[in-house]
């Protein structure tokens, strides 16, 4: 396939930006500001793609499954710093949130050479990581013709998981391997080929989309609170204090007292201010409506 690489509008050259070697440091940033602000409405038409993919993603928590992100490159990086970012946001375990990209877990601060470029790899960490049909494996790739990604789209259909491709280019080859296909075109880069710029961004705001939604879609939120953040540090802690405060319309202090009893868990000093019980009755209440909040304090 890389002889078709230069048909690619992620290659092309940018006809605004030709002269960008003569261009002084104030120009050059206005000039990327400008491309970049066309990245949001190119996600835009994607939405109906993403929130389908939201759906699958969502079903597959439903039924115990796990998303996984599937990368190389600047791509892999994205879907990995996605993935480790969901346990202290949303109180996941970390094996709910995947991200495998080309070249291992080191690929993430140097290029591992050849890596993206062998498709039996990620057939390998896939079924290494005991990939099945309860699960959903996203392939992202710029470009949509990664071999890496290829190959474990491939893999992931094959063992029934569901599938989303993630690209920036119209008519991607990972599109004709996914159950749900997602075409951000961002058009030619500022600097040619630096998918890093336009298609990167494009991508960490597809991916901020698939786990955010579905996380709210599945319980993990109240509101607009992120009521299942763990409060592992001092600033968490904090935040805890004012989610449950905000949630509850309670002072600080009341929070503080009701995550004391709650053993630190915001939705269970949540229930229980909202409906006057006890900690373990608030525990009660949300076992029985899958930890959902508002289904626990309407119940």
């Amino acid at each position: 396939m890389l002889e078709n690489l230069g048909t690619l509008t992620t290659e092309a050259r940018n006809p605004r930006t030709l002269d960008l070697d003569t261009l002084p440091a104030l120009r050059i940033v206005e000039v990327m500001n400008d491309e970049d602000a066309k990245v949001a409405s190119a996600v835009r038409e994607a939405l109906p793609r993403i929130a389908a993919a939201v759906e699958l993603i969502t079903a597959a928590r439903r039924a115990g499954g796990r998303l996984v992100y599937l990368g190389a490159g600047t791509s892999g990086r994205l879907g990995l710093l996605d993935a480790v970012e969901i346990p202290p946001t949303f109180g996941t375990e970390p094996g709910e949130v995947l991200g495998l990209i080309a070249g291992g877990e080191r690929a993430f601060t140097r290029a591992v050479e050849g890596a993206e470029d062998d498709p039996e790899l990620a057939v390998r960490e896939l079924a290494a990581a005991g990939i099945g049909e309860r699960d959903v494996v996203v392939g992202l790739a710029a470009s949509g013709r990664t071999p890496y990604v290829m190959g474990g789209l491939r893999h992931a259909r094959l063992v029934g998981a569901a599938t989303v491709a993630v690209s920036c280019n119209r008519d991607a080859a990972i599109s004709a391997l996914a159950d749900v296909a997602i075409e951000v075109v961002t058009g030619p880069e500022v600097l040619t080929g630096s998918t890093r710029l336009k298609a990167g961004t494009a991508t960490k705001l597809v991916c901020n989309m698939l786990t955010t939604a579905s996380m709210v879609r599945t319980g993990k939120v109240y509101s607009n609170l992120m009521v299942d953040v763990r409060p592992t540090n001092a600033k968490l802690v904090n935040r805890a204090q004012r989610i449950v405060a905000e949630a509850a319309d309670v002072d600080l202090d009341t929070a503080a007292r009701a995550l004391t009893e709650a053993n630190g868990n915001a939705k269970t000093a949540i229930v229980s201010l909202l409906l006057d019980t006890s900690a373990a009755g608030a525990r009660d209440l949300l076992e029985a409506t899958n930890g959902n909040v508002r289904a626990a304090v309407s119940h």
